[in-house]
């Protein structure tokens, strides 16, 4: 990100598509581009129909005059590679290309995303399109990044796939014995006695293995991130200078992302909160903190926004004015260096025409435009936060492979869901103005005060084994429920739960108890009552000391909350779900335990306020639907403004504050 800021600023811009437009539309957009002071545009994700018009044919004549204009006009380019959707020609001379679904039905061309990763013939013609794109355009001035396919996340059952699966299984277990151990085929008669007989997890007439279809995420995961390695390395062998990402979609649960992000130069995603869902501003700053977290808290990329409504939602709400200036600037408190939308010119045709861009249908002379180019502009005011750190002594821990292996039917609840359960433990975090890293729990956690992992369903001993470590040697632990159950196999860790994490804790279970609807009453061992729902466990202390307890019916006086003075460090165990005070007033103890203190002197900010510091920067965004006034803790400047602020700061609904403060040099 560096290399692509220093003398550009902050990034800003979006999708660009002028193969759907006539080259007199071109020059305008350049022109209109310039005034909003874009910097950077992303060319050709679905552009290989327009390149390779028929099998072996090439037609770069009219790519080449995009560059050269972008260049003309001192915008730079993330050129991608156009393989996400290939042309019709593909499917229809070769319908192996094509995906199939779980129930064996070829999904068919006329839309975008088909093909099957595992296909020889798509991954020789995708790879064959890179290739030439990688030799003309090396040299091109206006190539700035390398963006690689768009939002993977494509799964095929098809036989080709079936062959790659038996391959990466051959890979990851050697042979049959250890295969049929660690997929535990003694139940209902699985075993298998030749690799010809494994299929991937196509529908059946009842529930599927649990294990199998724990590898083979990992095998779809994996056979996408395989693709993408192949089209990075011609990148990287023809520009080894140039970054190279491609775009994450959030918590998108098909795709590993945490596997994915060592292998980019630059982590860049995509982000489409909902305008009419209230958690909007909290589940978004999660995302960010996921997407600073899976680069180590290297600043990132939005790769795609939008100034308005989208056109995929049953009901597609418009953003209220102010509402996609305060998402980006959101992002940009949480690490992002780079602000992009999709798209650029609102496309008049097509599935997407009712998307809304940066340059409507209605044209520049509109009010949604004014405003993008108003955000262009004080986004080089705001230039000094590019490269900054967002300092977090939080961790919370989100493993995709537990997310995989919770959610599979057949458990005792399907209302415990791991992002769900993130995003319970997140708000309190959030309203505190707490900074927070979402990691994987291979992460290296010393550097954080406080962990916490509000499910982690699916956990091996060798993670387990690094959180009681890091407990040990004087961290604070939060653990959610239905914790450390199975082993990577997705086998039950049998004895008392939660076996691999029972010793850090100072606790263990013998049952886990889905509650029936309505409220789990409990009570504070200190006095007061809460309420919690959906989950409870049957647990007894083992040197722990009970917080809470349950108020009423067979597990009456039994514990719901445990807290654990273990080694120079504190565990802490919640085996049900509480209401959003009681985790609240939970969250106040653990902080305490930790000694972190939110971004602001105030212990709950007022609501709908966010606050957030960016190196030297304090970043106040009032996402609520009244005026905010919050105190400063230091005499600061408003670099939205050019105002000077003494001791508090008001904001009206919308408005963003980015404080550069003038704090006293402390001693090291």
């Amino acid at each position: 990100m560096r290399a692509l800021t220093d003398g550009r600023g902050l990034l800003f811009g979006g999708d660009y598509n002028p193969e759907q437009w006539p080259e007199h539309v071109w020059a305008e957009d350049v022109e209109l581009m310039r005034a909003a002071g874009v910097n950077l545009v992303t060319v050709g994700v679905f552009s290989w129909a327009r390149i390779e018009p028929e099998p072996g044919v090439r037609d770069f004549a009219w790519l080449d005059r995009v560059l050269d204009l972008m260049h003309g006009a001192g915008i730079a380019v993330d050129l991608a590679t156009p393989t996400a959707s290939p042309p019709p020609w593909l499917g229809h001379r070769w319908p192996s290309t094509l995906p199939v679904d779980e129930r064996g039905h070829r999904l068919w061309y006329g839309s975008r995303n088909q093909f099957c990763p595992n296909s020889p013939i798509y991954r020789k013609r995708a790879l064959s399109i890179v290739t030439d794109l990688a030799e003309r355009y090396a040299a091109h001035p206006a190539l700035a990044l390398w963006h690689v396919g768009n939002e993977y996340g494509q799964v095929c059952h098809c036989d080709d796939s079936a062959d790659a699966f038996r391959t990466w299984l051959r890979g990851r277990y050697g042979d049959l014995d250890t295969l049929n151990e660690a997929w535990g085929t003694t139940f209902w008669s699985q075993r298998y006695s030749d690799w010809a007989e494994i299929i991937p997890p196509r529908h059946a007439p009842y529930l599927i293995n649990p294990s199998q279809r724990l590898d083979w995420r990992r095998f779809c995961s994996d056979a996408l991130l395989a693709h993408f390695r192949a089209e990075r390395d011609i990148l990287r062998e023809h520009t080894p200078d140039h970054p190279v990402t491609t775009n994450f979609m959030g918590f998108f649960k098909p795709v590993d992302y945490a596997r994915w992000a060592g292998e980019q130069d630059l982590v860049s995603n995509d982000c489409y909160p909902d305008p009419g869902d209230p958690l909007s501003p909290a589940r978004t700053a999660l995302t960010h903190d996921l997407m600073r977290g899976l680069g180590q808290g290297r600043p990132w990329l939005l790769m795609e926004q939008t100034t308005s409504a989208v056109n995929w939602r049953p009901h597609n709400l418009p953003k209220p004015p102010g509402q996609f200036r305060l998402e980006s600037l959101q992002a940009l408190a949480r690490g992002a260096d780079g602000l992009c939308y999709f798209q650029w010119r609102a496309s008049a045709f097509g599935a997407e025409r009712f998307h809304a861009a940066m340059l409507p249908h209605a044209g520049p002379d509109t009010r949604l435009h004014a405003a993008v180019r108003a955000h262009g502009r004080e986004l080089r005011r705001l230039a000094c936060v590019a490269g900054e750190p967002v300092p977090a002594r939080v961790a919370m821990v989100f493993d995709w492979e537990s997310w995989w292996a919770l959610e599979e039917p057949g458990r005792p609840s399907d209302r415990l869901n791991a992002d769900e359960q993130l995003l319970r433990y997140y708000l309190p975090l959030w309203e505190r103005g707490v900074s927070v890293d979402v990691v994987p729990p291979s992460a290296e956690l010393g550097a954080y005060a406080l962990v916490v992992a509000p499910n982690l369903f699916l956990i091996s001993d060798e993670d387990a084994a690094a959180v009681t470590a890091y407990a040990r040697a004087g961290g604070v632990l939060v653990v959610g429920p239905f914790s450390g159950v199975v082993d990577p196999r997705a086998h039950v860790r049998t004895g008392r739960f939660p076996a691999p994490l029972r010793e850090v804790l100072g606790a263990s279970g013998e049952e886990w108890l889905p509650a029936q609807d309505g409220p789990v009453r409990c009570r504070w061992a200190g006095g007061g009552a809460f309420e919690a729902h959906t989950w409870t466990e049957s647990l007894a202390a083992e040197g722990a000391e009970p917080v809470a307890e349950f108020a009423e019916g067979d597990l009456a006086g039994r514990p719901a909350v445990l807290r654990h003075r273990f080694g120079n460090g504190v565990a802490w165990y919640v085996a049900t779900l509480p209401e959003p005070e009681a985790l609240g007033e939970l969250t106040e103890r653990v902080l305490r335990d930790a000694g972190i203190a939110g971004a602001l002197p105030m212990s709950v900010l007022p609501p709908g306020l966010e606050a957030v510091r960016r190196g030297e920067v304090l970043f106040l965004l009032n996402h609520g639907d009244g005026t905010a006034t919050v105190p400063v803790p230091h005499p600061a400047e408003d670099l939205l403004t050019g105002t000077s602020v003494t001791d508090h700061v008001t904001l009206a609904p919308r408005e963003v504050a980015a404080l550069r403060e003038n704090r006293p040099h402390e001693p090291a």
